[in-house]
């Protein structure tokens, strides 16, 4: 027969923890003690910058807010507003476009040069490091800069170098002189989409990474089978990482999604949206709202609405994995 621990003489009984947070005992309390001690400079500026801000631009997404007045309670008439505004839906295709063009083609690039790092050749190390060093810089002012000079239609490096090989005095004489890039509203979301390229070494290096776990034995099993190199990189290479693809396009969509910096350094701050609204981005219109037109109340409902659009295609992406992204640790019963 069992004994319980409460009749047995001399048994001490666990006191309960502070807040289920600091426990009773004395090594407990005191190891619990310094944990909170060393983590609470991370946790006040968590509450503090953080929690906090997103509190408070709910409850301004339900005000009227100017910076200058006192909030007042409007309800849903923010949300409504937004609506009903041209310009709203135009950032949100704007950013969505960009997007849907950026995200698919970082990854196809970061994976493709990731196989091509991935050979015995010598001077490897040189190699990944030259290639990842443009991502230390990605979405810094001096790459918007950088960009808005080489994209220029006159004088752009980029341009120069069609005009010499296609050009209408080129090498090949097809009279092609380069597109207006950044002045053209069809070129625009394309132009931005070729600045986000700058930074795929990021990317190339968590591939990297997962390539060189896929175990060789698997590569083996599938050469002897007959199956080619092609084959291969479809069957065996491809869902092994196919969670760190699920990881990457995840951090993608986030990332593109809130792209600020170079639209706006690019327009230089007077000129938002040019041309034609063709660069009006989601966080720069949400900017505008809020620091130009001081409508705080708006543009707090357009971060809440921006917070649950990123939600809904996040949790949209962990469905869809479910049939198209392999875990290893699923045929071992581990998850």
């Amino acid at each position: 027969m069992a004994v319980q621990t409460s009749a047995v003489p001399g048994a001490r009984r666990r006191k309960p923890a502070l807040f289920g947070l600091i426990p009773a005992g004395k090594i407990e309390r005191s190891e619990a003690l310094w944990f909170w001690f060393f983590i609470s400079p991370w946790v006040i500026g968590f509450l503090a910058f953080t929690t906090y801000p997103i509190l408070m631009t709910g409850y301004y997404s339900l005000s009227r807010f100017d910076f200058r007045n006192p909030p007042e309670w409007v309800g849903l008439a923010n949300y409504a507003s937004l609506m009903g505004d041209s310009i709203f839906w135009k950032s949100l295709q704007v950013t969505s476009y960009y997007t849907l063009l950026s995200v698919p083609l970082g990854i196809i690039f970061g994976l493709l040069l990731a196989l091509l790092l991935n050979q015995k050749v010598p001077w490897l190390g040189v190699f990944r490091t030259l290639f990842y060093l443009p991502a230390l810089l990605t979405g810094s002012v001096a790459v918007a800069l950088l960009f808005s000079w080489l994209l220029n239609p006159q004088f752009g490096i980029i341009n120069v170098v069609i005009r010499n090989f296609v050009g209408p005095d080129g090498m090949i004489p097809l009279g092609l002189s380069g597109p207006r890039w950044l002045q053209d509203p069809n070129w625009v979301i394309p132009s931005y989409t070729l600045m986000s390229l700058w930074g795929f070494g990021a990317s190339m290096l968590i591939f990297l990474s997962a390539l060189q776990g896929v175990p060789t034995a698997l590569y083996e099993a599938a050469e002897i089978d007959g199956a080619s190199r092609i084959q291969q990189f479809f069957n065996v290479t491809i869902p092994m990482i196919s969670p760190v693809i699920l990881f990457t396009s995840i951090t993608g969509v986030i990332g593109a999604m809130q792209l600020f910096t170079a639209a706006y350094v690019i327009s230089g701050g007077n000129n938002l949206g040019a041309p034609a609204y063709s660069s009006m981005f989601y966080n720069l219109y949400l900017f505008l709202n809020t620091f130009r037109r001081y409508r705080v109340g708006m543009a707090s409902a357009q971060a809440w609405i921006l917070m649950v659009i990123i939600l809904l295609l996040t949790l949209l992406m962990f469905w869809l994995s479910r049939r198209y992204v392999y875990y290893e640790a699923d045929e071992e019963g581990a998850l």
